[in-house]
């Protein structure tokens, strides 16, 4: 019975292995909980009515910042991005390598406008021509996140 019971025990340590879906490769920013972490396709209505809400979401980087890793898009579900930034430009992520990695990112949220020069700023570190970036003339509204934590993960390969 004993060894049933260990036998038990590590079929289920090795399930538990299986099912978990990537591993981390880093940390950037505050160290965060992943835990309970939202799927970002909810972003709006975790929003809708608020002034500012903290979140744990998770999506799949769209791309980075070319210039620093001051910013990342980060796609949900449905492929809506959304403009991630971070608190007090106290860290990046990587430039290059991270697109199409799952990540999760801890921060508040919060509605707002954001100007013409910020928006041509985004455009220019995004690498637009200097067409698309004359190109833009009105402000955008939109849901602002700064984060102050993210975890990027690497999927794992099968052997």
């Amino acid at each position: 019975m004993k060894q049933l019971s260990i036998l038990f025990i590590i079929a289920m340590a090795i399930a538990a292995c299986e099912n978990k879906p990537a591993v981390i490769t880093n940390v950037y920013g505050a160290t965060i909980s992943t835990d309970g972490a939202l799927a970002l396709a909810s972003l709006n209505e975790q929003v809708a009515g608020k002034d500012s809400v903290q979140l744990t979401l998770k999506g799949t980087i769209e791309k980075t910042c070319a210039k620093k890793g001051c910013w990342m898009t980060v796609q949900d579900e449905n492929g809506v991005a959304t403009r991630i930034t971070f608190k007090d430009y106290g860290f990046f992520v990587p430039t290059e390598g991270a697109d199409g990695k799952e990540v999760v990112f801890s921060g508040v949220a919060k509605r707002k406008i954001t100007d013409v020069a910020i928006l041509r700023h985004f455009a220019e570190d995004d690498g637009k021509s200097e067409e698309e970036i004359n190109a833009i003339t009105e402000p955008k509204e939109e849901i602002e996140f700064v984060a102050n934590g993210v975890v990027i993960y690497e999927k794992e390969t099968k052997k």
